[in-house]
Protein backbone atom coordinates (compact mmCIF):
# COMPACT_ATOMS: atom_id res chain seq x y z
CA UNK A 1 0.00 0.00 0.00
CA UNK A 2 1.28 3.47 -0.91
CA UNK A 3 2.27 5.83 1.88
CA UNK A 4 0.38 9.11 1.89
CA UNK A 5 0.86 12.66 3.03
CA UNK A 6 -1.76 15.16 4.12
CA UNK A 7 -2.76 17.42 1.25
CA UNK A 8 -2.70 21.15 1.96
CA UNK A 9 -0.36 24.00 2.69
CA UNK A 10 3.12 23.61 4.14
CA UNK A 11 5.82 26.01 5.25
CA UNK A 12 9.40 25.20 4.28
CA UNK A 13 11.97 25.72 7.02
CA UNK A 14 13.42 28.61 4.99
CA UNK A 15 10.04 30.37 5.10
CA UNK A 16 8.39 29.83 1.71
CA UNK A 17 4.91 28.33 1.42
CA UNK A 18 3.88 25.41 -0.77
CA UNK A 19 0.77 23.36 -1.39
CA UNK A 20 0.98 19.57 -1.54
CA UNK A 21 -1.28 18.47 -4.40
CA UNK A 22 -0.63 14.73 -4.41
CA UNK A 23 1.78 11.85 -4.53
CA UNK A 24 3.22 9.75 -7.33
CA UNK A 25 5.38 6.67 -7.72
CA UNK A 26 8.80 7.00 -9.38
CA UNK A 27 8.68 4.73 -12.44
CA UNK A 28 12.19 3.32 -12.01
CA UNK A 29 12.71 3.13 -8.24
CA UNK A 30 9.06 2.85 -7.07
CA UNK A 31 9.88 5.55 -4.51
CA UNK A 32 6.92 7.61 -3.28
CA UNK A 33 7.20 11.20 -4.52
CA UNK A 34 5.39 14.31 -3.25
CA UNK A 35 4.00 16.74 -5.83
CA UNK A 36 3.75 20.29 -4.56
CA UNK A 37 3.47 23.79 -5.95
CA UNK A 38 5.05 27.06 -4.92
CA UNK A 39 2.68 29.64 -3.46
CA UNK A 40 5.11 32.52 -4.02
CA UNK A 41 6.94 34.23 -6.86
CA UNK A 42 10.72 34.15 -7.02
CA UNK A 43 13.25 35.63 -9.45
CA UNK A 44 13.63 32.24 -11.16
CA UNK A 45 10.21 30.56 -10.82
CA UNK A 46 6.67 31.98 -10.76
CA UNK A 47 4.02 31.06 -8.20
CA UNK A 48 2.33 27.82 -9.22
CA UNK A 49 5.56 26.11 -10.31
CA UNK A 50 5.20 22.36 -9.67
CA UNK A 51 7.96 20.59 -7.75
CA UNK A 52 8.60 16.96 -6.84
CA UNK A 53 10.58 15.53 -3.95
CA UNK A 54 10.74 12.10 -2.37
CA UNK A 55 8.32 11.58 0.53
CA UNK A 56 11.28 10.52 2.65
CA UNK A 57 13.09 13.80 2.00
CA UNK A 58 9.91 15.91 2.24
CA UNK A 59 9.17 14.43 5.68
CA UNK A 60 12.68 14.52 7.13
CA UNK A 61 14.26 16.93 9.58
CA UNK A 62 17.18 19.23 8.83
CA UNK A 63 19.75 20.90 11.06
CA UNK A 64 19.39 24.69 11.31
CA UNK A 65 21.79 26.54 13.61
CA UNK A 66 22.35 23.35 15.56
CA UNK A 67 18.61 22.67 15.98
CA UNK A 68 16.73 19.86 14.28
CA UNK A 69 13.58 21.16 12.52
CA UNK A 70 11.09 19.72 10.05
CA UNK A 71 11.93 20.44 6.42
CA UNK A 72 8.21 21.17 5.88
CA UNK A 73 5.52 21.91 8.48
CA UNK A 74 1.84 21.43 7.72
CA UNK A 75 -0.05 24.73 8.16
CA UNK A 76 -3.49 23.89 6.83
Amino acid sequence: MMETIQLGKYKHYKGNHYEVIGTAIHSETLEIMVLYKALYDSHSHPAGTIWVRSLKMFSETVLVDGEEVNRFDFIG
